[in-house]
């Protein structure tokens, strides 16, 4: 069962990876490290993206790095069993190794759970887990966010792992907990400091530990970590660089992280939180308030989200780190309310509860699922692109494609630029240097004017309807690719199938509110016949809109 129950959780990380493949903006930086690790080594920096598109401050290559030399085993495994036909599955291999790494961690924290709270503790916690969206959706993504991840994990753990009437943790798990959160905070994440401090003072609050040897181990760490981070990274950005000091700096210091937006201070409480946790969070209040240990566990993060409700710009990602223990505490009560005799109208009621939140989670988990899917619209098009116009042969004309600043946002990676080099030294395309290969052209700020004049650019993936385009379709055509990446010039179609020419960058739900405003003046078995009569697809339907372009020089 137990073998079972982390398998299961490996396998929804995995799932979902396969599920929505592509990547963000905000992955991009430690998804193409990973692209230039692998296809240069770390030898050849000057062709590496981060000098092209460095971002708004350095970030640190040691997550990329340890991702790419873990991966490339299983890329040679997945290769030899011909799993492997392009760079793009290349791309799709590196995030499976990432959320399996977290996944892992998962699964230690739960059998940590297994022995504090018992097994049927630990059960729940998977099931709670794996119906949640965020955590499988997010822990293959590579974000810095999703680097930190792993040993937040295990130094949640490492805390919590002991017999049920335990008072302490072993100092050796509590120093081993300590060093891995100072050093992930100084080199991955610097916020984790927020989650370090309650910790620590937690710690020597209760005598864990003496505070001499906190203070000995922290510098030691501190020191270590950071001579760590600066080696590396300055080596890799061929200048004097600590990233996460820079990070600080800039966002927190000089307040430039507004420039992304700032919400009011209780958006990490509501919505972000409960929209995390779903059906977890009222479970996760009652575990705090009937189990000591409980608000042992969980106080420190509490502390955590409210330290980071003082910061304006917030995102979901920067207090991942809570939901594992939050999910702990809505397991511990969900054992409670399912040990209730089933004998008993309250028993039965714990149980269909329980169940009944589950279920709930798996269905608005499918829809967010649903959503973030096509949610890629860069991606999308330039694997279609690829698959409609793959280099024609060594004497052929090369194809060049601008790639707009929408698409190169949206999952258009270095990963999917399939028919360029470089390439792995294994793959056959080494083999055939004589091609024309494709260009692809992230220049930005450029107007349709001078793309238009610019003769050498033969197709766009463009944000501009045919509409926006307006005069300038004398000169470009709407390229129609089915499915199979089938190019046409006749009548277009989406590149998702839709029957409109575009990729659809969203989907999200919309309600007919005069239906529901009808419905709620009747009683319920009324309403519900109401409903019926009109077909809940006349209630609730997925909207979709199309945001990018496809377009061929005529």
């Amino acid at each position: 069962m137990s073998l079972a129950l982390d398998a299961l959780i490996v396998l929804v990380g995995c799932t979902h990876v396969l599920l929505a493949p592509y990547n963000k903006v905000e992955e991009s930086f430690n998804l193409h490290a990973v692209h230039d690790v692998l296809m240069h080594g770390i030898t050849k920096l000057d062709q590496y993206d981060h000098f092209t598109f460095p971002g708004a401050v350095p970030r640190t290559f040691i997550g990329s790095v340890l991702l790419a030399w873990v991966s490339y085993p299983a890329i040679l495994s997945a290769n030899s069993l011909g799993f492997v036909t392009s760079k793009f599955g290349l791309q799709i291999i590196v995030r499976l190794i990432l959320s399996t790494l977290n996944a892992l961690g998962l699964c230690y924290l739960r059998h940590a759970v297994s022995r504090r709270f018992g097994r049927p503790t630990g059960f729940y916690f998977t099931f709670i887990t794996i119906s949640q969206f965020h955590m499988p959706f997010w822990m293959g993504r590579t974000l810095p966010n999703m680097f930190a991840l792993f040993p937040v994990n295990i130094a949640s753990a490492l805390l919590l792992s002991r017999p049920p009437n335990s008072q302490k943790p072993s100092p050796t798990n509590v120093y081993t907990a300590i060093a891995l959160l100072t050093s992930t905070a100084v080199i991955f994440r610097a916020e984790l400091v927020l989650l370090l401090g309650p910790l620590v003072l937690q710690c020597l609050i209760l005598k864990y530990v003496p505070f001499s040897g906190v203070v000995k181990l922290g510098m030691i760490v501190g020191l270590l970590s950071t001579a760590a981070t600066m080696a590396v990274d300055s080596y890799f950005w061929k200048t004097a660089s600590f990233p996460e000091l820079s990070g600080v700096y800039f966002n927190v210091l000089q307040g430039k992280s507004s420039e992304w937006g700032i919400s009011p201070f209780w958006t990490y409480f509501y919505p972000m939180l409960p929209k995390s946790l779903l059906g977890a969070l009222p479970l996760a209040c009652l575990g705090y308030v009937m189990d000591s240990r409980i608000r042992e566990a969980l106080l420190p993060h509490i502390v955590f989200v409210g330290l980071m409700s003082f910061l304006g710009h917030k995102e979901w990602r920067f207090i991942a780190y809570v939901v594992p223990v939050f999910n702990i505490a809505a397991a511990r009560a969900s054992r409670w309310m399912v040990s209730q005799r089933k004998s008993t109208t309250l028993g039965q009621w714990c149980l269909f509860g329980f169940w009944f939140m589950i279920c709930v989670n798996a269905v608005i988990t499918a829809v967010f699922t649903m959503a973030s899917i096509t949610n890629y619209p860069g991606g999308m098009a330039l694997r279609q692109f690829n698959k409609a116009f793959p280099p024609l042969g060594p004497h052929a004309k090369a194809y060049h494609v601008h790639i707009s600043n929408l698409a190169a946002q949206t999952g258009a990676s270095l990963f999917l630029q399939e028919h360029s080099p470089p390439f792995l030294s294994f793959s056959s395309q080494n083999q055939i240097p004589t091609y024309p290969w494709t260009v692809y052209d992230k220049t930005e700020n450029l107007t349709l004017e001078e793309l238009s004049g610019s003769l050498n650019i033969t197709h766009l993936i463009a944000e501009w309807s045919p509409v926006e385009m307006k005069s300038r379709m004398r000169i470009w055509r709407v390229v129609d690719v089915d499915v199979n990446g089938d190019p046409h010039n006749t009548n277009p179609t989406s590149v998702s199938g839709i029957v409109k020419p575009g990729i659809i960058a969203s989907r999200f739900l919309t309600a007919n509110w005069d239906v529901v405003r009808t419905a709620s003046k009747f009683r319920f078995k009324e309403a519900w016949k109401l409903i019926g009569e009109s077909g809940w697809r006349s209630l609730v339907w997925m909207q979709e809109e199309p945001r990018l372009w496809i377009y061929g020089r005529r």
